[in-house]
């Protein structure tokens, strides 16, 4: 990946809703060739979707949670039970005291006790830690420069 994928990359980040011309123009080529690398890009997985960035909160899940989840096992087969659960926004095997690290989007403090009650559900839980987030700062997506050593960052 050159600096012109790492730039256009940047470009789709900020709206992806733009054309390839427009595309093509802040980083320097024609509409064609933008379209012919962001295919690539699709190709390889680097551009794994296209989303919208919606406001959690406009959709009544203002309830932003961290859970630590303790298990008395390996945790590594059970992805599927936790992606199961529709409030979990994101789950990882993590090194550490806890064995799983979720995020969890929930309308009410009510409703984070029912996502717990179903983690505990979950073969091999034997534990949770729940840190509610009070206000959020900011949230970025990866930068197209991460891991890019090679040249300075912007």
């Amino acid at each position: 990946m050159d600096h012109i994928d790492r730039a256009l990359l940047v470009q789709l980040q900020q709206d992806a809703t733009q054309s390839y011309a427009a595309l093509g123009e802040a980083v320097g080529l024609s509409a064609g060739a933008a379209h012919e690398r962001v295919r690539k890009l699709r190709a390889r997985d680097v551009i794994r979707r296209t989303t919208v960035d919606v406001d959690p909160t406009a959709l009544g899940a203002g309830v932003l949670a961290y859970v630590m989840v303790d298990s008395a096992a390996w945790m590594g087969d059970s992805g599927a039970d936790f992606a199961a659960i529709p409030e979990i926004l994101e789950a990882h095997i993590i090194a550490g005291s806890a064995s799983v690290l979720v995020k969890v989007r929930t309308a009410t403090t009510e409703q984070l006790q029912d996502v717990l009650r179903r983690i505990y559900a979950i073969d091999g839980v034997s534990g949770t830690q729940a840190t509610v987030a009070l206000e959020t700062f900011f949230e970025r997506p990866v930068s197209p420069h991460a891991g890019d050593f090679s040249s300075p960052r912007p």
